[in-house]
Order: C-alpha cells, then structure tokens, then sequence
C-alpha cells in the first residue's frame, strides 16, 4: 500500500505547490457559481445558485473517479469504495452553503481540502482499505431560513422533516417547498440519517487571527466551545434630560453601561478560552434630551469548559442583579439558548499532532469559539478539526482570505491523516 508523506518528507515541497495551485483553482471555481452584485459569495439554501453549484460539484467529483450521491436533504457524497465492505467509511467535507455576502472559504475550502486530498490518494495508492467520503453538506449557517446544521443535524439524527415542516423564509418561501422545488425531500433519495461512519473530519478557516498573529501554521482543534446566551431588561426611570440632578437618576443605561463593564472586566481577567459579548442593545425611549428609563440587552458567553461557562454565567446573574440594585434599578433575565462544549475525538487529535511534528508544520491546539458541522457528528462518529489562519481573523464578508500557501499546508495535513485512517496501519 505505500507510505504517507510523513515518510516521505523529500516530497512535502513539491505536494504543497501542486496543493497550492489546485486549491485556489477550485475555490475560485465553487465561488463563481454563486457571486453576489455587492461583492462575496451568496449562496443560500434550496436557491438556484445553490442547486446549480451541488450538481457541478457532483460532476467534478465523477471527473476525479468519485461515486456521487445525494441524500433525501440535498448533501452530496463523493465516494472512493474501500476493500473492507463491511468497514465503516471515513468522511471528510464541510457545507456548501453561505451568508448573505460571504467570502469564497468558510466553508467552501472544507470540501476543496477533501476533495483535493482524497483524488491525491486514490491517484496514488488506488483502492483505500476503508471506504472513503468527501461531504459537501447542504446548510450549515440558518441563513435563509430558521435552521442551522440542517445537513449534518441530518445525518446524526438531530434534524428531521417535522422540524422545517413550518419554516419560512423573508419571503415567506416555504423550508419545504424550496426543498421539493430543488428535488429533495422526504423519500427522495436515500435516507440522510447514516449509521456507517467511523470518522468525521472538517477543514476550515480559523475565522480568527490567533493563528495569524501567533505565526502557527494549523490549528489542532481540542473542543468546539458551548454556548450560552442571556437577555435582560433593566428598568429605571425615564426623566428631563436638563432638570433631573446626576444624583436623583435611575438611569437605566448608566447602569446597563457599569454592567457591560464589569462583564469585559471578568471575561478578561478568567482569560481564553472564555468569551462574553453584549450583542444587542435596545434602548427607551432612545431620545437625546430624556434619562433613558428601560434598556434590553443580550449576553453571548462562551467557553469549552461546560462548569467553568455554568460558573461564569451564574456570576453574571448575581453581579447584574447587584449593580441593579445599588441603583435602585428594576432587572429581569433568562437564558434562553444554551449548547454544551463538544470535544474532538483524542485519538484524531494526536494524529493531528503527531503529522505536524513529522512535516516540520507548525501548530498550536485550539478551542473553536464558532460553531461547526463537527459538533453535529461527535455525536455519532470520532470527530477533528483542522484550522489554517484567516487574515485580520476576517470571516462571513467579501474580505474573507487565507493565502494560497497557508490553504496547502491544511490540505497537506488532511492528506496525510486520512491516508492514516483509510489506507495505513490505522484503517482498520
């Protein structure tokens, strides 16, 4: 069967210029499939360009020698059949869908990666031992309509065709209609739901500057953090911008402004991996000559330590409801989204590890502040994740970019553990 790269390190140079030419080349080719009028990448869900883009994107993976398929939802599979049938496959990819806007990467580059590594293998070691799967997931990011990870939620179970029974988008299209329009739907194809899978492995942009400003080549992704978010409402007292004295004020926003403060002040001083912003602010009667009298505001908080975000935003209760007070102001709060840390599975992490140190690529272990399709297979599969730098930590936006040569080194690493999972010592 061979060696992988990392046995032989005279080829690493030439494999990156290859790697380098032919994923520019196919991220350029995915994104004109789909160009938005104000600049970026718009290709929403069930659209047109959307359709037009899978099925090209069918036809390439036939090009390579691929089996293609589609499920009932619209993910589509590419496909290198293993010598072991009974094996569980190996897949790899990322969606295929965008913001509003978005850049040509986030996403897209997770299938290229795939793709692009997985053609190398069979061009050069033929037949796998395990079956072996690129992804081109159909959603991920509830852009047009209500629903995020409707594509890999399908596969693990965690989606189904009760929960976009209902679902609407701007233009009051509905989730299922839009589906049916492109083909799909229930008992379209085969069932999207998969018990086969023996590994999920996703390749992504960091969607941060960590990675750029520290000078590390990949990201060797520990955890996907949870997610809790909060919303509260402050009430004061609305009054005379010029006849209420500074010390008679129940100022809700003064006081909304010392809470925001203090929250800054903690998630920096408890350090990485936690994360608190106040995204939304909504201010009464949001006048210039009136004490503003009630605000509403949202928390996001984040952590890869489910105790640890459990303890913070406890903190957070009771210190609002502390400032609240000290200013005779009135507070309410909920938390009403909440998403448990998700870890990658150790055994891919330390072959992640281990092919960076044996191709000289640089590397640091990260926690994911971003949600991903990844999260969505640690249910059913062992599940990694693999980042390259994003410049300026730039993501969902025209000005989206990693260098060509940073986009190799990912697709270099990739290659490299899958030829691990489905051709080496390690395929079965």
């Amino acid at each position: 069967m061979g060696q992988g790269i990392a046995a032989r390190p005279q080829e690493k140079e030439e494999l990156l210029a290859m790697f380098e030419e032919q994923i520019v080349e196919v991220l350029e080719w995915l994104a004109a499939f789909s160009p938005d009028e104000a600049g970026g990448v718009t290709r929403l869900l069930y659209s047109d360009t959307w359709l037009s883009t899978q099925h090209a994107l069918a036809e390439r993976m036939k090009s390579y020698g691929f089996v293609t398929e589609f499920d009932e939802v619209g993910n589509l599979f590419g496909k290198l059949p293993g010598e072991h049938t009974e094996a569980s496959s190996i897949l790899t990819g990322s969606h295929i869908d965008t913001v509003v806007q978005g850049g040509k990467y986030d996403g897209a580059y997770g299938i290229a990666a795939s793709l692009l590594a997985l053609r190398y293998l069979h061009d050069r070691y033929g037949k796998p031992k395990r079956t072996m799967e690129v992804v081109a997931l159909c959603e991920e990011e509830g852009s047009r309509f209500p629903m995020a990870y409707w594509g890999s939620g399908s596969i693990a179970g965690k989606r189904d065709f009760e929960q976009v029974a209902h679902l609407q988008d701007i233009d009051e299209v509905s989730f299922v209609d839009a589906m049916e329009k492109c083909g799909f739907g229930r008992g379209s194809g085969r069932s999207s739901r998969r018990h086969d899978i023996g590994a999920f492995i996703e390749v992504h942009i960091e969607q941060g500057a960590v990675l750029e400003t520290e000078k590390v080549a990949v990201g060797v992704v520990d955890a996907i953090a949870g997610q809790r978010r909060m919303k509260f409402e402050v009430t004061g007292e609305s009054n005379h911008a010029g006849t209420t004295p500074m010390h008679m004020r129940r100022d809700a926003l003064e006081g909304v402004s010392a809470m925001i403060l203090e929250l800054r002040r903690e998630a920096t001083r408890q350090g990485a991996p936690l994360v608190a912003t106040v995204g939304r602010l909504n201010v009464l009667p949001n006048v210039p000559n009136v004490v503003p009298g009630k605000v509403m505001f949202t928390v996001d908080a984040r952590h890869a330590d489910e105790a640890a975000l459990g303890l913070f935003c406890k903190w957070v209760m009771e210190t609002f409801k502390r400032l609240a007070d000290e200013r005779q102001l009135e507070i309410s709060g909920m938390e009403w989204f909440c998403e448990k840390p998700v870890p990658m599975d150790a055994g891919i992490i330390r072959h992640l590890d281990e092919i960076s140190r044996e191709l000289s690529i640089s590397s640091k272990r990260m926690v994911s502040g971003a949600g991903h399709d990844a999260q969505m297979f640690e249910h059913i599969c062992p599940t990694g994740m693999l980042f390259v730098p994003s410049r300026g930590g730039i993501s969902h936006s025209p000005l989206e970019y990693t260098a060509p040569s940073e986009l190799a080194v990912g697709v270099l690493v990739l290659t490299e553990l899958l030829y691990r999972l489905g051709y080496g010592e390690e395929a079965l």
